[in-house]
């Protein structure tokens, strides 16, 4: 991939791998000969850690003859070989063998790097129903009371309390398992520090086991706020009984950033990055992670540190969505029934609360106004409130063109709300009188007076039918600070509040083909087509907008990127301008992105104290800035050590 040369270690990724070798089943030589290679490749792609499956060197399938001594000792030899050949190797390496303890046989994740062990971790939960019966060879960690091994001549940790550190992160190790217990070990593991889980498994494959496999690892490291990498057992592995997927999965805080093929009959390499800067984010803005730990009286973990690697530049090969807040696929559809629903589910308590019948809504005909007026629509609906009270008002004014003052008439009109016209023109032209303004000269006065004047008349409009009025302004306009403050700034309930720009015009979509008539549609689906525009500065010579919002503070799909990593995960600057390298390529090159990310940070501070008096509105996803929920900023807050970062950018 070519996009963005910086080091990736230097924003707080660490790469890692899940490796799914072939195996001859009791042959361990021939084994780690094979693990030997994966190993080497994933050094030469860069990977800092690599997971192989459970009992990797003998084989999971051994069955009775882990009772021979031949097994155990030819997988202590196999383990020297892979020592002596990977000694050179920074990469840190987890791999699984039976291994003798005093007079018990565990099932272990053996941790060697730079030809050292640095520990053992034994499996705690063993299977002993249906087709698993490792009780009948091994013995669980929870019997053991030895904290240390000998293993390849040299006295080892052993236990499962241990944590490792290398690549800048803590890592904790459970076996297959130990993820399936009503507790799994991880569980303790994070709370204790460790940042990513690594499980080497053996689990089989049965109709329908897979989903819910993959269920468990989203949830259990969404519940840890850590990384995930699975390594399970592939081709190779007896098919006496059961039959092995290979399946390798990588998870960052409960999403799959990456899978190996199943079934695949060759040797896999699933690699991706782990971004540990997000992960520690998330757990401290999670309280609720520290007082699990104070609560459940866990103490601290034996550390181990991993051997010192040289330094290397390492490049990305996770890919960034562009859009974070729009899903993909038939994700999408469902995130867009889902925050519509809230949507009208605010509104509808709202009314319920105040007993009003009555609801005004200015309709410009561009896509916030056109939202806002269906989730009223969609309200009236589901109270059983006649249309006829929700009351549009559109108000023409210097800039409004023939294209959106026609979309507002008609959308209107199909929908079946009352309408009402009233231009501002003559009362804005009395108003620059009589401050003295000269209408030729098309400044802020010019562009907020027309603001103004359209929400003293919904304002006024509402009082005289007894509603209340809806704000239609969005996330990503509230977030720059693009709304006139007391104009387009101020309703009585703002349904749009939380919701980006970049999704806004999904979510006129998603109503557009759900649930409307073909006049409705198709007025939709031009308003979408619309240049977005305040419309404030008259129209062209041809008569179409001549004022394009993003012309002016740069794309909404940059701003709403910027806003998303700012905010979800308190990123620097530097971070945020580097993921949208990765994320815009090809679409915008690093000048534009630095410029705007620089517009964006002046903006986002310099207007906070419009933040700061926001009406009432509806939490639609993990982002908000209401003043008394999610955003709690001063006004006086100052931007330079941000703008310094970012103007330092190369």
């Amino acid at each position: 991939m070519s996009y963005n040369k910086e080091n990736m270690v230097n924003y707080g990724f660490v790469k890692v791998a899940a490796a799914i070798p072939q195996v001859k089943v009791a042959d361990c030589k021939w084994n780690v000969s094979r693990m030997e290679l994966l190993i080497k490749e994933a050094e030469q792609q860069g990977v800092q850690m690599i997971v192989f499956p459970e009992l990797s060197i003998s084989g999971y399938t051994c069955g009775d003859l882990f009772a021979q001594r031949l097994i155990t000792e030819e997988s202590e030899m196999a383990l020297m070989m892979l020592l002596n050949n990977t000694r050179q190797l920074d990469i840190v390496s987890i791999v699984g063998m039976p291994l003798g303890v005093n007079a018990t046989l565990i099932n272990a994740a053996v941790v060697i790097q730079k030809g050292k062990i640095l520990g053992v971790v034994p499996k705690t939960y063993l299977p002993n129903y249906k087709e698993y019966y490792e009780q009948r060879w091994f013995t669980s960690a929870a019997q053991l009371v030895e904290t240390s091994v000998r293993l390849c001549g040299e006295m080892v940790p052993l236990g499962t309390h241990l944590l490792f550190e290398a690549c800048n992160t803590t890592f904790g190790i459970e076996i297959c398992e130990d993820m399936w217990a009503t507790v799994p070990p991880s569980s303790h593991l994070a709370l204790q520090g460790a940042e990513i889980i690594f499980n080497p498994s053996a689990s089989n494959e049965c109709i329908g086991k897979h989903a819910y496999r993959c269920s468990l690892i989203s949830q259990q490291s969404a519940r840890c706020l850590a990384g995930y990498v699975y390594a399970a057992c592939g081709f190779g592995e007896s098919s006496t009984d059961v039959v092995f997927g290979g399946n390798g999965l990588i998870y960052e805080n409960g999403s799959l950033l990456a899978a190996s093929e199943r079934f695949a009959l060759g040797e896999q390499l699933t690699v991706s990055e782990i971004d540990v800067q997000r992960l520690r984010t998330e757990r401290r803005m999670n309280t609720t992670f520290a007082a699990n730990r104070a609560n459940l009286g866990i103490g601290a973990a034996t550390r181990i540190q991993a051997g010192l690697m040289n330094s290397k530049e390492l490049h990305l090969t996770r890919r960034f969505a562009p859009h974070p807040f729009v899903p993909q696929g038939t994700a999408l559809n469902e995130r867009c029934e889902e925050i519509f629903a809230i949507q009208v589910g605010g509104l509808a308590q709202r009314l319920h609360h105040t007993s009003m019948t009555k609801v005004v809504v200015g309709i410009s005909g561009g896509l916030d106004s056109t939202l806002a007026l269906l989730v009223c629509v969609k309200t009236f609906d589901k109270l059983g409130l006649s249309r006829e009270g929700i009351v549009g008002v559109t108000m023409p004014g210097f800039g409004t063109t023939d294209r959106t003052y026609n979309n507002a008439l008609a959308l209107m009109k199909s929908l079946g709300v009352s309408i009402r016209e009233i231009d501002i023109k003559a009362a804005c032209i009395q108003h620059f009188e009589d401050i003295g303004h000269d209408i030729e000269v098309h400044d802020v006065t010019y562009e907020n007076s027309q603001a103004r004047e359209r929400t003293q008349i919904l304002m006024d409009v509402a009082n005289q039918v007894n509603g209340l009025v809806i704000g239609t302004g969005d996330l990503s306009e509230l977030a720059l600070g693009w709304a006139t403050y007391n104009g387009d700034h101020m309703s009585m309930y703002a349904v749009n509040t939380s919701i980006p720009k970049t999704l806004v015009r999904y979510l006129v979509q998603w109503v557009a083909t759900h649930g409307v008539d073909n006049d409705s549609r198709n007025t939709l689906l031009d308003i979408i087509d619309t240049p977005i525009s305040p419309e404030l500065i008259p129209a062209d010579e041809n008569g179409n907008i001549k004022q394009i919002t993003e012309d002016l503070v740069g794309p909404y799909e940059l701003h709403d990127f910027f806003l998303y990593y700012f905010m979800r995960f308190g990123f620097r600057p530097s971070k945020i301008f580097y993921l949208a390298i990765a994320a815009f390529e090809g679409m915008y090159d690093r000048d534009t992105i630095k410029k705007w990310l620089h517009t964006f940070f002046r903006r986002f501070f310099s207007q906070q104290f419009k933040r700061s008096c926001l009406p009432d509105g509806p939490k639609v996803g993990s982002i908000s800035i209401s003043p008394r929920g999610d955003w709690r900023m001063p006004s006086d807050a100052s931007s330079a050590g941000w703008l310094e970062e970012i103007e330092a950018l190369k």
